[in-house]
Order: C-alpha cells, then structure tokens, then sequence
C-alpha cells in the first residue's frame, strides 16, 4: 500500500494534469528576467531530514524517510498530500534561516533535505514522524532569488545555474544572505528537457 502510494505520488509530478493539482507553496512574484525571479515566500513548515553524500545521493537518500513519513509512517498514521518541489540545501556549521521549495546544504555536516508540507497543517495538526530523523520545521517568510531551468541537474547545469543567479545578482546590486537551495520538481523519468530544476538564495528584503 505505502509503495502504491509512493508510486501514485511520483506519478502526480510526471503528469501534467495531476502536477496542476500538486500543491506548490505560495509566493508573491517581485521581479522575473528571463529564467531569474525574485520572490517573497509566505511562512511554511518543512519536513526535513539530514543525510551524507553527494547532493544527487543525498537527494535520493533524503526522499526515502520524508516520503514514508507523508504516507503514514507517524502519529497517527495520516497521510499528508505530496507536495512540490523537494528541496536540499548544504549544511554549514552554522544554519542560516532560508525558505524555499525539496533542498539541499553542503559542509561537514552534509544535506538537510526537505519536503514542504501543505499549508492547511499547522505545527499543531501535523503527525508526529514516527522516524527520529525526520523533523519539522517552522520556517519563516523569506524573501529569494530563483534561476530555473531544465535537465538533470547535473553538478555542472547546478554550477551553471549558480554562476548566472550570482553574476545577475551582482549587476543588480543584491546580496545573497544564504547558501543555495536547489529545488527538484520531477520525478527521475521525467525526460530531461521537461524537467523544472531550481536554484534559490535568499537576499535581504527592500
């Protein structure tokens, strides 16, 4: 049951009728140039799990315990909507606060990845995770700078990315105050060139 619901999930993101009805979380829209956007993200609670690796296995690796937990590996056995996207930002020795769709975090410490939950749950209604690894998270509004685009996120389509939201920042006078989050919007057989791939940072609000 809890893989047939894992599987109808995955399917959710791939087809395009159902990834309308996948929950994203709000924002308001500040500025858009070409595949750059800045936002202004409500608060909302993550679901996060740390994990060691390379970000695309530290990806994979993270999935598994926040997937199993939104299908009723909690207190008292809920299921919570699939959500996207799934984010990993790097883990650094000191956390600093960022929102953002599922993430990654590099450093010593490794990846923190997360799934966003759906903004009818509140810190108090949400299940409990069964699992130990898995904790909930309030986070707050944040204002983010985001370079969309497509492929397989490769480390070097990530670098790309990365490179270009920076250089665009600079000319326009912004400061990042965050490490990257990279938000994945795909399941993995989603074709290449319909795949939606994200790198956010937080800047500081006017």
């Amino acid at each position: 049951m809890r893989l047939a619901a894992l599987f109808a999930a995955m399917l959710a993101l791939v087809l395009p009728a159902a990834a309308m009805a996948t929950e994203e979380p709000d924002y308001r829209l500040i500025t858009r140039d070409g595949p750059i956007e800045v936002r202004e993200y409500a608060p909302m609670i993550m679901a996060e799990v740390v994990v060691e690796g390379p970000r695309r296995a530290a990806g994979n690796q993270g999935f598994r315990p926040l997937a199993t937990y939104i299908f009723g590996d909690n207190t008292p056995q809920a299921e919570i909507a699939m959500t996207a996207p799934v984010t990993a930002r790097r883990r650094s020795g000191q956390d600093i606060a960022m929102t953002a769709p599922v993430t990654a975090e590099r450093g010593d410490e490794g990846w923190t990845v997360a799934f966003i939950m759906p903004a009818q749950w509140t810190m108090e209604t949400l299940p409990v995770p069964n699992d130990p690894s898995v904790t909930l998270r309030q986070a707050p509004a944040t204002r983010v700078a985001a370079i969309r685009f497509s492929g397989y996120a490769s480390d070097r389509s990530v670098a790309r990315a990365e490179a270009n939201l920076a250089g665009w920042l600079a000319a326009q006078g912004l400061t990042p105050i965050s490490e990257p989050r990279y938000a994945y919007y795909n399941a993995p057989w989603v074709p290449g060139p319909l795949r939606r791939n994200e790198v956010m940072v937080e800047i500081a609000p006017d």
